[in-house]
């Protein structure tokens, strides 16, 4: 058991990891001045190489549901097929992921995202520096973040903002919906008010990342533009094109995995995790 006083897992790392043949998964928990809460963590890791520098970090939001995403089994399968290299995934669970899952610098026009700015600085300023140094790994052989839904327009929020540290990000039916107006509102435009793109379009920076799509095209019934395509393949299309005007990527940067029968749902994002796993930190 975790005691109280927040013993980290990730002395099992320090100590040798007793079995060195099997995954597993633990559980721990930060403080976080900015959030102002114990953050619980869900941490699975394949077995410690020799040289724990060759580890790789994924930070994943919602980590209140990584059960459903079957990411110790999928983590195991695909470790013990000699498919990955050795990885850490630290599962991050939100206290409101309504208001702590969004885009830091501006909440949505219902005020969802509140916190987000709040809990960027977490992940940036208090989560990753704890990582390091429980598990006595100098640098990561990579770090990615991922989420589904909301949790994906958070982890691309967050890698774009802190791409110093972040090399690459996963998107799993990333809400770019979210938007500054109400979308029935009669002066409502794509173009002026999702907020992701207007974003990226000012933004002057021009990370170096890595970036992993995924949307299904029976998520939704939702066509704002009316055009045919769902609203959530539709959004993720308009993001790349955005990415790509930047010139901030090169085509081999850019992963998009659009399955026809895909839904807005673990079933659906567990059946494409391997793919993600594979694309992030394969052999």
């Amino acid at each position: 058991m975790i005691r109280s006083n927040h013993v980290s897992v990730f002395l099992f790392i320090l100590a040798g990891f007793g079995c060195k043949n099997k995954i597993k998964e633990t559980e721990d928990s930060v403080y976080s001045r900015h959030l102002q809460r114990h953050v619980k963590l869900t941490i699975i890791n394949t077995p410690v190489p020799d040289d724990k520098n060759s580890f790789n970090l994924l930070l994943l939001n919602d980590g209140d549901d990584i059960d459903k995403l079957r990411v110790k089994e999928i983590t195991d399968s695909l470790y013990k097929k000699k498919l990955i290299q050795p990885l850490v995934v630290v599962a991050i669970h939100t206290s409101d992921r309504m208001k702590e899952l969004g885009i830091g610098e501006y909440p949505d026009y219902k005020n969802n995202g509140s916190s987000a700015a709040k809990y960027s600085a977490f992940v940036y300023d208090e989560l990753y520096p704890f990582i390091k140094k429980k598990t006595g790994v100098r640098k990561f052989n990579s770090i990615t973040i991922a989420g589904c839904s909301l949790g994906a327009l958070s982890a691309f929020d967050i890698a774009w903002d802190h791409a110093d540290r972040i090399d690459k990000v996963g998107v799993f039916s990333g809400s770019f919906w979210y938007r500054d107006k109400d979308a029935s509102a009669a002066d409502y435009s794509d173009d002026k008010d999702r907020m992701m793109m207007n974003k990226i379009s000012s933004s002057r920076k021009r990370p170096h990342l890595k970036y992993w799509f995924y949307a299904g095209d029976e998520e939704e019934k939702g066509d704002r533009d009316k055009d045919g395509v769902i609203d959530v393949v539709d959004d993720t299309k308009d993001l790349i094109t955005v990415l790509n005007s930047k010139n901030a990527v090169s085509a081999d940067d850019i992963t998009f995995t659009e399955i026809k029968e895909g839904k807005h749902d673990y079933p659906s994002w567990s059946h494409v995790f391997p793919q993600f796993l594979i694309w992030g930190v394969g052999k």
